[in-house]
C-alpha cells in the first residue's frame, strides 16, 4: 500500500513479492489476487455467469508489477497506467479463483516503465500483455 495509491475497490493485489527469474537472473514480481465474487466489476459482467473483465486482469498485473519499483517510489509519488499492447486473453477468471501474475520490467525511459506479464489460474494462462506505467508526484 506504500507503493500503490489504490485503495478499497481498486486495490487488486492481496499478496506480492519479488523473486529472481531462474533463466535471466532478472527480478520478477509475483502477485496474487483472490477473486471473492463480491467485486463491483462482477455485478454486471455477466449476470448468472460472472467473469472478471479483461481490463481488470491487466490492472491486477500492472499493480503487482509495481512492487519492482519499491526502492524507487518516494513519498508523494504514485504510479499511473500509461499503456497496454499485445494483450491476449486465454481463459476466463471467475469467483473463487486465485489469479497469480508474473511480471518483469523490460525497459525504462525517464519516469516511464515498460513491463510484460502473464496471469494464471491454477497454472493455466488466463492473460498475457505488455504494459507501461509512469511515476508521478
Amino acid at each position: 500500500m506504500k507503493i500503490l495509491p489504490h485503495r478499497d475497490n481498486m486495490l487488486l493485489v492481496d499478496e506480492a513479492e519479488i523473486k529472481t527469474d531462474e533463466k535471466s537472473g532478472e527480478p520478477v514480481s509475483h502477485g496474487k489476487y483472490h477473486v471473492r465474487g463480491d467485486e463491483f466489476f462482477l455485478k454486471g459482467h455477466f449476470p448468472g455467469n460472472p467473469v472478471v473483465p479483461g481490463v481488470m486482469l491487466c490492472e491486477m498485473m500492472a499493480q503487482s508489477s509495481c512492487v519492482l519499483l519499491a526502492d524507487e517510489v518516494e513519498e508523494g509519488t504514485g504510479t499511473l497506467f500509461s499503456g497496454l499492447k499485445e494483450v491476449k486473453f486465454k481463459n476466463p477468471v471467475k469467483p473463487g479463483d486465485t489469479f497469480e501474475s508474473e511480471c518483469q520490467i523490460i525497459r525504462r525511459m525517464g519516469p516511464f516503465y515498460f513491463a510484460k506479464g502473464k496471469g494464471y489460474v491454477d497454472g493455466k494462462i488466463a492473460v498475457q500483455a505488455e504494459f507501461s506505467f509512469v511515476l508521478v508526484k
